[in-house]
Formats: C-alpha cells, sequence, structure tokens
C-alpha cells in the first residue's frame, strides 16, 4: 500500500521507515523535506497553509502527526486544528476526484478502505487524581493544549463521518526516545525533584509509539476509533527518578517538601490502560519505562531530524 506521513517529524520519519521496511511506498509532506531519509518520498507542504498537494495514487493510510511551534495555544491550533482541517480537505479532495461509481470505501485509487490515524495525547483526559482510565473514560482536559487536541480528535470524526474512510485516533503518552531526555536531563543536572506525594505519568518509547501506528493502519481488522499509545506500567515520577539516578550512579532526586520545591504537574495523575491497543496483538519492544530507558542510556536508537 501507500501511506502518507503528513507532518514527518521524529515520530513520523520512524514510522515512515518502518512502512517501508514491511514494503508499503511511504510520502512525507514536511516544510524540509530535504532532510528525510531515502525511504520516504519527501514532498515540500505547509501543512498549516491551505493548498495542499493532491494525495498520491492508492494511497490507502494517511498519518496526521504533527508538533506545535511553541507552547502557545495559537500555535497549538494552527499546528493541530487547521492542519489536519487541511489535510482533511486534502484527503476528500483526492478521494473525490478519483473514485469511481463503483469504489465505494476503497482507498484514493481503490484497494482497501481508506484510514485517516491522529496522532494526540493523553491530555485530552487531564487529571484523574491517579485513577485509571482507558478510551471510554470522557475526555476532560485541563489545559489549552488537552482542549485543542480534544477539539481535532471531534473534527477528525465529524469531517470523516459517512465518507467511508475510517477515522483513528491514537492518544500517546509522554514520548521519550533517543535525544528525548527531559527527565535523564534533571537527574544528570541536579534539578530533578520527586513529587512529595503519589503521582502516576505514563510514558511511551518513540519506537513503540511508531510501530503503533503501523500497526493501527495495516491491520487487517478495522480499527476501533481511539487507542491509548502508553506502555504497560503507568509508574510514579518519583520511582522512574530514583530509577534513572541508581543507572546513572547519582543520588537519589529530594522529594518536592524536602526540597522546598513545588510539586511538579506535568502531565497530570493518571494510570492509563493500554488493554485495547495490546488487544490488536500489538506488542512492546518496551513494555516499561526501565527497558526504554536503559536503551537510551546505552546509546541505542537516534533521533531524526
Amino acid at each position: 500500500m501507500t501511506v502518507l506521513l503528513a507532518g514527518c517529524g521524529d515520530l513520523g520519519t520512524e514510522a515512515g521507515l518502518r512502512f517501508a521496511a514491511a514494503g508499503h511506498r511511504v510520502v512525507g509532506w514536511r516544510r524540509s523535506p530535504e532532510k528525510l531519509p531515502a525511504a520516504i518520498d519527501g514532498v515540500a507542504a505547509d501543512l498549516s497553509s491551505g493548498g495542499l498537494p493532491p494525495l498520491p495514487a492508492d494511497t490507502t493510510a494517511v498519518v496526521v502527526a504533527v508538533a506545535a511551534d511553541a507552547p502557545t495555544e495559537e500555535a497549538y491550533r494552527a499546528a493541530y486544528v487547521d492542519g489536519l482541517a487541511n489535510v482533511l480537505d486534502a484527503v476528500l479532495a483526492s478521494r473525490g476526484s478519483d473514485r469511481g461509481p463503483d469504489d465505494g470505501a476503497k482507498g484514493v485509487g481503490g484497494g482497501i478502505p481508506l484510514r485517516v490515524l491522529f496522532v494526540s495525547s493523553t491530555a485530552v483526559y487531564g487529571d484523574a487524581g491517579g485513577g485509571w482510565i482507558d478510551e471510554g473514560t470522557t475526555a476532560a482536559p485541563g489545559g489549552f493544549s488537552g482542549r485543542i487536541l480534544r477539539e481535532a480528535e471531534e473534527l477528525l470524526h465529524s469531517r470523516l463521518r459517512g465518507t467511508g474512510i475510517t477515522p483513528v485516533v491514537l492518544r500517546l503518552g509522554g514520548i521519550y526516545g533517543p535525544g528525548r531526555t527531559r527527565l535523564i536531563d534533571q537527574v544528570r543536572g541536579g534539578t530533578a525533584v520527586a513529587p512529595a506525594g503519589s503521582r502516576f505519568t505514563n510514558r511511551i518509547h518513540r519506537d513503540d509509539a511508531a510501530a503503533a501506528i503501523v500497526r493501527l493502519c495495516s491491520m487487517s481488522d478495522t480499527p476501533g476509533p481511539v487507542y491509548l499509545g502508553v506502555d504497560n506500567e503507568p509508574a510514579e515520577l518519583g520511582e522512574v527518578l530514583r530509577f534513572l539516578a541508581a543507572e546513572l550512579g547519582l543520588p537519589r532526586p529530594p522529594s518536592a517538601a524536602g526540597a522546598g520545591g513545588s510539586e511538579p504537574s506535568r502531565g497530570g495523575n493518571k494510570r492509563c490502560s493500554n488493554a485495547l491497543l495490546r488487544g490488536t496483538g500489538f506488542e512492546f519492544a518496551y513494555p516499561s519505562f526501565r527497558e526504554g530507558y536503559r536503551a537510551i542510556l546505552a546509546g541505542a536508537g537516534v533521533r531524526h531530524p
């Protein structure tokens, strides 16, 4: 099949390389396509502006994996809502121009039904007080990032309703991996502070996030509308920081109470279940933060430009 990556940064590029390794043609839209590896056909495109290129013939999966240019409400809206809207315009225009009277719900040029996967975030849930959540939990975002991502999710489903195209939302936890070393850097720099109380975090290694994208786009069964992309073990932030300190041979980070600092609030306090994703047959290369961070500390993998 042909896969279009609308937004092809680090995560999109890793997913594209995995699609290509499986024998699929991969096209990547990004502002600087010359940075893409040879396995991905790069096309210059600014998703936040209109007039995107037509979809390649025989496109059977579109992955929208964008990132905001800045941590502001305006930047998030431009990337996630406006960018997705422009991609959907291109999807529907290409499908309409290439579709014959008997094509039904086939891809742009025929074949298996077209799927559009939007990479979202567990930020749409806000804080759950340490409780468990899954795909059936009502989204209740607490900040602008979660609210805008939830708006984009609703846009995906409303625009594709009745078209025969399958919309899929993959809500990822905190992505870590090659070049994504915020917690490691905090421990090494002596600035890491563990919460005074229990606060659960949810994460996924970049490679597992990319593999999940490939799985949901290529599985023979029709995927569901929403999946949580997190590893097998929601972990207390203090436990993760202490693990990293031990691996690095450094002192245990102090708690917020003992350090006189404020308890960090990044990501909220919730435990996300990945049972639905695992139910597709998906298996994690890094089932917990331990395997993932050990691989990073050993120098495994590279971050794509």
